[in-house]
C-alpha cells in the first residue's frame, strides 16, 4: 500500500488526490467527456446555494440541474484547474 504523503511535504501532488473517478463532473451535468464545461456554468454553480436548481444558460447538457455539495465541490475544482492551466500557458 501506499503512503500519503502530507500537505506539506506532496504539495505537486494534490491534483491527483483530489480527483476520485475520472468525468464525474461531466456525467453529473450530462456532457460529454470530450467537450468542454461553459466557465459560466461552473461559476453559476459556485454560486447557487446547495439544494437549489440551477438553469443551463449554454445548450450543451441538461437543462435543470440540482446543486449538491459534491457538485459545488467538482465545479470549483474544476475552475481551479483552468485556473492553474492559464498561468502555466502565461509562463511559457
Amino acid at each position: 500500500m501506499r503512503k500519503r504523503t502530507s500537505i506539506y511535504k506532496g504539495r505537486r501532488k494534490w491534483i491527483r488526490h483530489s480527483i476520485k473517478k475520472k468525468g464525474g463532473l461531466s456525467r453529473q451535468l450530462g456532457i460529454p467527456e470530450k467537450d468542454n464545461i461553459p466557465v459560466t456554468l461552473l461559476k453559476k454553480i459556485k454560486a447557487a446555494p446547495v439544494g437549489s436548481t440551477v438553469s443551463n444558460p449554454t445548450k450543451t447538457g441538461k437543462r435543470k440541474i440540482k446543486v449538491t455539495k459534491k457538485l459545488k465541490k467538482r465545479a470549483t475544482l474544476a475552475l481551479t484547474l483552468k485556473r492553474l492551466s492559464l498561468k502555466r500557458r502565461k509562463k511559457r
